[in-house]
């Protein structure tokens, strides 16, 4: 890819803009898929047809989950290797269309299955959106494009909570689901906007078709080396995915991947600890169901809007310190949620929370997606996240855990609270500039070294 320190980015703002609105449109869709089982959840713990216990209803949420962490890996694995904009659009098919068959289960284990199912896909749009955007964005506005595409998720979220608080009292929980395949009919839409990934074709050897691609959106001038994964730049051999998949393994990248997946590990179980339960836990804190919804909707609006700030300022000022602090902050959020503020306090502490935990989470995952070479983007950061999956799993079940243990509802914000200490200790382990980076870099100065690191 570009250098820091080229004088232009090559790739016309018109196709960044395209990748971005495209990449936005399926997380939106996945955040709805995402959330919903959050705002349905005090729904199906009164549906007296099934009978859930905590532990089940955890168990629900964890459902989806299970299929996120083997469509992390698979499909990010495989994007690399049979094209991301393949696998962006059978992602986004899958996790839309089994929607439907949650919405008409008859009973909690077919609701399952087509969560699991569902999952699979969800789980494979991230590092796929992911990969594309990070791709091609220039690299001073990679977080803030990565924040920006990612603010869907939230705002996915939230649109849960809207149409939650809509149809829940008159048509019920199934409706609710139901609505999330709707966005099905937005992959025809995609199919247009996205272009194929032109790291994914160089990386396979198929320069011409890539010069064409380029040549398609004006992509000029078409550097090879701007686009020629490292390991087969000079060379005519194809970068497989043995390759993707060692480098993460590689002496010099062993430490940092231990420790982007321990810090995403955390950063999903407080995602999904919190987005699960926080309308259940608020309800049992005293407040009505339309006020524990609303808890969710200050939840993800906050997440959203933090996600491009903290993506600005992660541009500016590095990824490293402005993720540490903000895991920090929201792991403060969490723990004051515990005491019995007023009202308005609680949505700031909510707000808090959801900065410090989706908002944190998404631009650490652009930084694994922009810290390891261009031909393994897709499998590093599918890798990560499917690891993080079974922080994701945890979650809803810790809080499962704590209510089937009938414990106070306040030990839920004492455990998500270290949970983000946590990932906080293991995000400040993680080295700023990546081993290939800093080989490109020797011989440069200090500045231009600390200057790539910050990006």
């Amino acid at each position: 890819m570009t250098t820091p320190t080229s004088p232009q980015w090559p790739v016309p703002q018109r196709t960044t803009n395209k990748v971005l609105l495209a990449c936005w449109l399926a997380i939106l869709a996945e955040g709805y898929d995402v959330g919903v089982l959050g705002a349905v959840l005090p729904a199906l713990a009164e549906h007296r047809e099934w009978s859930l216990t905590p532990l089940q209803l955890g168990g629900l949420g964890a459902y989806a989950l299970v299929g996120m962490l083997i469509g992390a890996m698979t499909i990010g694995t495989l994007s690399d290797r049979l094209g991301r904009k393949k696998m962006l659009l059978a992602s986004m098919f899958l996790f839309t269309t089994t929607q439907l068959g949650a919405a008409l289960a008859p009973t909690p284990e077919v609701f399952g299955l087509f969560r699991l199912l569902g999952g699979l896909g969800m789980g494979g749009i991230i590092p796929v959106a992911a990969a594309l955007t990070i791709e091609y964005s220039a690299p001073r506005r990679r977080s803030f494009n990565y924040g920006l595409m990612f603010s869907a998720y939230s705002l996915g979220i939230l649109v849960a909570a809207v149409v939650a608080i809509a149809l829940l009292p008159t048509l019920g929980w199934r409706w609710v689901v139901g609505v999330g395949c709707l966005p099905v009919v937005l992959i025809p839409l995609l199919a247009v906007m996205v272009p194929e990934s032109l790291e994914f074709l160089m990386g396979k050897g198929r320069r011409e078709e890539a010069a064409r691609l380029a040549a398609k959106l004006r992509i000029a001038p078409f550097v090879e080396g701007d686009w020629t994964p490292a390991p087969a730049a000079g060379t005519d051999r194809a970068v497989g995915w043995k390759d993707a998949l060692a480098v993460m393994f590689t002496r010099g990248f062993l430490r940092p991947t231990v420790f982007f997946w321990v810090s995403l590990f955390c950063g999903m179980v407080l995602v999904y600890g919190l987005n699960t339960w926080l309308p259940s836990i608020m309800k049992k804190a005293g407040y009505d169901l339309g006020s524990s919804l609303t808890f969710l909707v200050v939840f993800s609006l906050a997440s959203a809007i933090g996600g491009i700030l903290l993506g600005r300022a992660a541009d500016a000022r590095g990824r490293k310190p402005v993720l540490v602090l903000f895991y920090l902050l929201g792991g403060v959020g969490i723990l004051l949620l515990m005491f019995p503020n007023h009202l308005v306090v609680n949505y700031v502490f909510v707000a808090l929370a959801g900065i410090g935990s989706i908002s944190t989470s998404l631009v650490l995952t652009a930084w694994v997606a922009d810290y390891y070479p261009s031909y393994a983007r897709g499998t590093a950061t599918g890798w990560a996240l499917s690891f993080a999956r079974i922080g994701a799993i945890s979650g809803p079940l810790i809080g499962g855990w704590i209510g089937s243990m009938q414990l106070p509802f306040q030990w839920n914000f004492i455990v998500f609270a270290a949970v983000a200490v946590a990932a906080a200790t293991a995000v400040a382990l993680i080295p700023r500039v990546p081993p290939s980076q800093r080989a490109a870099t020797a011989g440069h100065d200090e500045h231009a070294v600390s200057a790539a690191g910050a990006r």
